[in-house]
């Protein structure tokens, strides 16, 4: 079990610098995510905050600083095992395949998972608690909505039980009920297994993204702060 007093993910003193080479877009960002204990990003919108989410997903280069999971610098050639552990959500997600469960499957085919297999009832049960039925595999992923796909993404994530979640307003396209659900489902993950989850959880509404985290950092001008800019 992770110590709750040693972060789970870590960002020390990242910097990226705009293509101009003048100008900071993320400029020495700290910041700690413990289990069990979620963290909220805050800002308006440029500010950085999916800037922040990438870089700590390993996806975007950074100029200086670095990222450490479970107490480790996280390095470019363990990259492939990383994200299989911290998992970037997109506010707009594109999901692979012809149907919703094509698009389930598609991680267990990638060599990062090449031990693991899709499991169908595992699918269907996450599916169940954002409101949707076994049938809802069978639909084309061409004709979801932009609320289903955010719910498409969010089970393809679960399914292959992160450590971490990296989540860019998971809620922003999801009605009233399916917002509920989600926000239950997240906080059953954590509840599940003590001390053996987190998430970062990316938004727009105060009051949401209090009440769904532990702490909230805001981001202005590529820079983090513990108070609104």
């Amino acid at each position: 079990m992770t110590s709750q007093s040693a972060p789970m993910l870590e960002a020390v003193r990242l910097r990226r610098l705009h293509a101009d080479r003048q100008h900071c877009l993320l400029d020495d960002v700290s910041l700690a995510v413990h289990a069990g204990r979620p963290l909220g990003v805050m800002g308006s919108s440029g500010a950085g905050k999916t800037l922040l989410l990438r870089a700590l997903a390993m996806l975007d280069p950074t100029d200086s600083g670095e990222v450490r999971f479970q107490g480790h610098v996280a390095r470019r050639a363990s990259v492939p095992w990383f994200r299989c552990q911290v998992i970037y959500l997109h506010q707009r997600p594109v999901l692979p395949g012809a149907t919703v469960e094509a698009a389930l499957r598609q991680p267990f085919a990638l060599v990062a998972h090449r031990r693991r297999r899709f499991e169908e009832a595992r699918a269907v049960e996450l599916l169940g608690r954002v409101g949707r039925d076994a049938s809802f595999l069978e639909k084309p992923t061409a004709n979801l909505s932009g609320g289903e796909q955010q719910l498409s993404a969010l089970v393809r994530a679960m399914q292959l039980d992160p450590v971490v979640l990296l989540l860019d307003e998971p809620a922003a396209s999801l009605d009233r009920d399916a917002t509920l659900a989600v926000e239950t489902l997240l906080a059953e993950w954590l509840e599940e297994s003590p001390g053996q989850h987190s998430y970062v959880w990316v938004g727009h509404d105060v009051e949401q993204t209090r009440r769904m985290t532990h702490e909230t950092a805001f981001i202005h001008g590529g820079r983090v702060t513990r108070e609104p800019a």
